[in-house]
């Protein structure tokens, strides 16, 4: 028989109108939404249901939004049927949401954590100073060959989502030359993206220090389930908020990651939260390990009602 993982996304993957059909269908769905809006102390449901695109995208409402998501449609899901999974993972700020499935923290206190984040990383650079860019069609020695001869200032990889895809951050006029230099040099595109700042680089450091001081705050246990951690690919220990710090200023390493479980015989991946990139990420990465895989995505109230049909049908395991 082979393994399951969970999956959870990271900023980016938020909508507006995210959760809105499982608050209203399912009444433990709701009340994960309603003690995130208590723990927070504001009304986020209304800025994830009914909010203009601009507010929902500030990185601290984001970051709580999709954290809050993630952790409704996981508890709906459980509450319908008895999964077991193996190991969790998530993409940057997905992390959080995989802790709290793997029982290593209160989802209150990652809600609240999140949040706090957000705030840190889009105050940490001013807007404008830094920025990120989408790099499509070039492996990964390419890229930091490329970027690694650009002089002076900072030009750092973000993120490696799946092959031929690849993020840089930094500081903008280099992210600007950089993405000139890659598609000089082979890249198919290189894309800017609409974000508040230069997340997963050295420019962040002093956001991780400030979130330091909150994470002293909340306990932080051993995961229960495997957790693959986005600094280096492996699993967490007892060193959980070393590497939180770590992840605010470091490379995702989610094909990696996701390598990692594809060589220990996983063989089923489902996505729990808003949207679908991780999926088409997974589909990459394992398509290029010639492994056959199953991939879900569970978002909203019609997905989850699938899944557990198909679950219970005995497709899933």
């Amino acid at each position: 028989m082979g393994k399951i993982a969970l999956v959870f996304p990271g900023q980016g993957a938020q909508y507006v109108g995210m959760a809105k059909d499982i608050y209203e269908s399912n009444e433990t769905a709701k009340n994960i939404i309603d003690n995130a809006c208590s723990v927070l102390d504001m009304d986020l449901k209304n800025i994830m249901f009914e909010g203009s695109d601009e507010e929902l995208s500030k990185t601290e409402n984001t970051q709580p939004a999709i954290v809050t998501h993630s952790i409704a449609v996981l508890e709906a899901l459980n509450e319908k049927i008895d999964l077991k999974y193996d190991a969790c993972l998530g993409l940057s700020l997905g992390e959080y949401s995989a802790l709290v499935a793997a029982d290593a923290i209160d989802f209150k206190d990652a809600v609240s954590l999140v949040k706090k984040r957000g705030r840190f990383m889009q105050e940490t650079v001013p807007v404008g100073e830094g920025s990120m860019a989408a790099i499509l069609g070039m492996n990964r020695d390419k890229v930091e060959n490329v970027i690694n001869s650009i002089d002076s200032g900072i030009v750092e990889v973000a993120n490696y989502n799946s092959p031929g895809q690849i993020v840089i951050s930094g500081e903008s006029d280099k992210i600007d030359e950089a993405m000139v230099k890659l598609k000089e040099n082979g890249a198919k595109r290189a894309v800017k993206l609409n974000v508040s700042g230069p997340f997963h680089s050295s420019m962040l450091k002093e956001a991780g220090n400030k979130l330091s001081k909150e994470l002293d705050k909340v306990r932080l246990s051993k995961p229960k389930v495997s957790v693959v951690s986005n600094v280096n690919a492996n699993y967490y220990e007892d060193e959980g908020k070393e590497l939180l710090i770590k992840q605010v200023s470091s490379s995702v390493l989610w094909e990696d990651s996701i390598e990692r479980l594809l060589d220990e015989g996983y063989d089923t991946f489902i996505e729990i939260g808003p949207g679908k990139t991780l999926k088409g990420f997974i589909k990459k990465i394992s398509s290029s390990k010639k492994v056959d895989v199953k991939i879900y995505n569970i978002d909203d109230t019609n997905s989850l009602n699938e899944f557990i049909e198909s679950y219970r049908n005995g497709e899933i395991v």
